[in-house]
């Protein structure tokens, strides 16, 4: 199954901070998942305005990194696969 063009999460599931574990999380009405600090900072651009490319420039530009490209997709492609990505 194909990306979309522009990632939004799905609304079964909600980004937040939890403060009780000091990190970021995907809850939703079963459980949460815990994130690492990368997928946090992926996931949290997924909010339908920007496109897979313009997700990997700004992470590129904010983490002064270079060729992301295929984590950030893999990442995505896995939270499609879960069911994250809507």
């Amino acid at each position: 199954m194909a990306l979309p063009e522009k990632p939004v999460l799905s609304r079964r599931f909600r980004l937040q901070f939890e403060e009780a574990q000091q990190r970021w999380v995907l809850l939703y009405p079963e459980g949460m998942v815990q994130l690492n600090p990368s997928a946090a900072e992926i996931l949290k651009r997924c909010d339908g305005s920007q496109t897979v490319e313009a997700i990997v420039a700004d992470l590129e530009t904010a983490f002064s990194a270079q060729g992301i490209g295929p984590e950030v997709s893999a990442l995505l492609e896995e939270g499609q696969r879960r069911g994250w990505i809507g």
